[in-house]
């Protein structure tokens, strides 16, 4: 029997440990099969999953998060010295560190490299709201102030999307990003549009020491090439991890996971990975109106569009709580508006109160994700018999990543997460994000969650924030899921993880 590599949850997702006791060498190439072509390699312009899988190679930010979802230092030297107040953070930098095109890092790079991410990505916007100056103190260190304390700051500065990535101070301004020069373990070598993006080795990277740790610690590039490959076809990826055709190959549909369990790669689940959620836009059109997202939430029936999506329960379980139990931010309070089976008459009525007058329901959607798609079918069903006209806008992933960001477009899109470390890193808690949810109720709970520093005051203030989504649902949560890849055997030293990376990897038979 194959064996299957399980990622599983405690109080957080822990990272299975890599042997690290056998010497490797460098050499091998390997090819990752992707749900698509990215819209960008620009981290801090998308919150795309596919984005910030292939960009954390290229580019590196300020910290990152360790085996236990830690904030741990990456190009930062230490973690940030906080003022007593908590409006100043003090950053060291390591020294010596080189971009790909054969500069130095300075504090000048860092400082114009988080005035971008405030300018240009969701989760920057979300910081920029209360920093107040970020400033090189000298050539290694940098000085963000801010208007209030912020508890997420440093979790923000983590993440590998919408991501506060360090770039050459000379290409800050570039917006969109031309020069894709990181720091990164590997640099982009090539790209040929729906065919491949080829990285190589750098060879001036600067490893940390010591042991791989999450996504901190030593990341060795045991690896001559990474080549990601779109295969937008959810089949088409069943039949390649069958065959053995690629390395890797991430995001197959669950209920293949015994067709791929007797071919020629072994199956990599992660258990629970995250959360699907029908996103609304609150900014203009049907949604604007919260009693028409409200009956939608009344019509939603979870429990068959999760059975549809991943077809056993093995792989999902039908819950209202924004977190699932093995998280510190666990909690059932707030919940009552999530109805396992829907409430088809109480959406009724809801609409009726809203003056509904037959305007098409528009959901943006696509069929990479085939699991979105299949909710999606389900969600429509139980909509029209709710008294919605519904209309479905299949699209490839990279277009539905740009039509969410025209309010003109859509009115629900269809989109999933890992379970985050922190609760600020949702999409839904930035005004800016796709959805553009930005209400008194809204934050005012936010707000109050982002000034605490105390963790178990913090626990609780989030129980106000999903009182808040509950009440004037931004997004709707379907349920939790298990993910599913794929990995050749002749591949060793991948610690399965929620972006899977490819530093430390290496290849054991040619």
């Amino acid at each position: 029997m194959k064996k299957m590599a399980l990622l599983a949850a405690t109080s957080v997702i822990a990272f299975l440990s890599v042997n690290a006791a056998q010497a490797q060498t460098k050499g091998g190439v390997i090819d990752v099969a992707t749900i698509g072509e990215p819209p960008t390699l620009d981290p801090m312009a998308s919150t795309a999953d596919l984005v910030g899988i292939i960009t954390q190679h290229i580019f590196e930010t300020l910290y990152t998060f360790d085996a236990k979802w830690g904030a741990t230092p990456l190009l930062a030297a230490g973690l940030p010295a906080i003022s007593e107040d908590g409006k100043t953070y003090t950053i060291p930098l390591r020294t010596g560190i080189k971009f790909h095109d054969g500069s130095v890092m300075t504090a000048a790079d860092v400082v114009a490299s988080l005035e971008r991410w405030t300018r240009i990505a969701t989760r920057g916007k979300q910081a920029g709201e209360v920093i107040t100056g970020i400033t090189a103190t000298d050539d290694a260190t940098v000085t963000i102030t801010l208007s209030k304390p912020y508890a997420p700051l440093v979790a923000l500065l983590s993440l590998n999307n919408a991501a506060a990535i360090v770039i050459p101070a000379a290409n800050a301004a570039q917006d969109p990003l031309e020069s894709f020069i990181g720091t990164g373990p590997y640099k982009l070598q090539e790209r040929v549009p729906d065919q491949y993006i080829q990285l190589v080795r750098f060879d001036d990277y600067q490893s940390l020491g010591g042991e791989p740790n999450g996504y901190g610690g030593a990341r060795n590039q045991y690896l001559d090439e990474i080549r990601f490959v779109p295969v937008p076809d959810p089949s088409t990826r069943i039949g390649v991890a069958v065959s053995g055709q690629y390395d890797y190959v991430d995001q197959l549909p669950v209920e293949s996971f015994e067709q791929v369990s007797g071919g020629a790669t072994e199956p990599v689940v992660l258990a629970p990975f995250g959360w699907p959620v029908f996103m609304m836009n609150t900014k203009e059109g049907l949604n604007a109106d919260v009693r028409v997202r409200k009956a939608i939430q009344a019509a939603l029936a979870p429990e068959d569009m999760m059975l549809a999506a991943f077809g056993s329960p093995d792989f999902f379980s039908v819950e209202a709580a924004w977190y699932p139990e093995s998280f510190v931010w666990h909690s059932n309070e707030g919940t009552d508006a999530y109805k396992p089976t829907g409430d088809t008459e109480a959406a009724k009525a809801l609409l009726a109160e809203a003056g509904y007058d037959g305007t098409p329901l528009r959901i943006l959607t696509s069929r990479q994700y085939e699991f979105h798609y299949k909710m999606a079918l389900v969600a429509q069903a139980y909509l029209e018999a709710a008294g919605f006209k519904v209309q479905m806008d299949v699209v490839e992933w990279a277009t539905l990543t740009k039509n969410r960001a025209d309010p003109a477009l859509w009115d629900i899109y269809i989109t999933h997460s890992p379970f985050l470390p922190e609760p600020s890193l949702m999409g839904l808690m930035s005004d800016t994000s796709p959805g553009w949810w930005a209400t008194d109720a809204k934050h005012a709970a936010v707000e109050a969650f982002n000034a605490e520093s105390d963790p178990a005051k913090r626990t609780q203030l989030f129980v106000d924030v999903q009182k808040v989504i509950y009440d004037e649902v931004p997004g709707y949560k379907v349920g939790n899921f298990n993910a599913l890849a794929a990995q050749s055997p002749d591949l060793d030293g991948v610690t399965p993880a929620p972006w899977p990376y490819f530093w430390n990897a290496y290849v054991t038979a040619q």
